[in-house]
């Protein structure tokens, strides 16, 4: 493992490094949500037809869940998606690493009286 060259800062290479968990899980866990909420009217209907359907769901809600399908797998298999996601997750992790804390809990409001 190279040792960062710019007096203890990794330099820009060492930044924009990814591990493979994060190629592999973090980045596709980021491109899932969001490919969610942006194929919403397809997630919606999906669910409507299942909650009407009960246990024939799987014969019922096939027209619903190939839309569902084919609008996820249109960002999966978008580059850009892919690279928009990526930027969000180097984004957090650069912050992760300047204050120590996640995303989620900076998130979190805090409590206005104590």
């Amino acid at each position: 493992m190279a040792l960062p060259t710019s007096g203890g800062k990794p330099n820009e290479d060492e930044e924009q490094h990814l591990r493979h968990v994060e190629k592999d899980v973090l980045i596709p866990k980021i491109m899932r949500e969001k490919a969610r909420e942006r194929c919403s009217e397809q997630v919606q209907d999906f669910t409507n037809c299942c909650k009407d359907s009960g246990i024939l769901m799987v014969v019922k809600c096939r027209k619903e869940n190939s839309a569902l399908k084919e609008c996820l797998t249109a960002y999966y298999n978008d580059p850009a998606f892919y690279e928009e996601c990526k930027m969000e997750y180097l984004k957090e992790r650069e912050e992760f690493r300047k204050t120590g804390i996640p995303t989620k809990k900076r998130l979190q409001k805090l409590p206005t009286s104590m």
